[in-house]
């Protein structure tokens, strides 16, 4: 982190979905669910997907998602 960003600030991060890992493409504090728009603080993010390269808040959204695309 460089002297101009504050940690304090909430700010929505680009993020690459790979499988098992994800890549920060632009810095942020957070990523939103592409089910439930709730803000998922990046330490907390366990579960995207790869193929739609979107984030999900719990494993219920997840599941979803994943019905509703099928």
């Amino acid at each position: 982190m460089n002297r101009y960003e504050n940690p304090r600030i909430p700010s929505e991060a680009r993020v690459r979905y790979l499988d098992g890992d994800y890549q920060v493409e632009s810095p942020g504090t957070f990523v939103r669910c592409a089910v439930t728009g709730t803000a998922i603080p990046l330490d907390e993010l366990k579960y995207w997907s790869v193929e739609l390269q979107e984030a999900y808040v719990d494993a219920a959204a997840s599941l979803k998602r994943y019905q509703s695309a099928g």
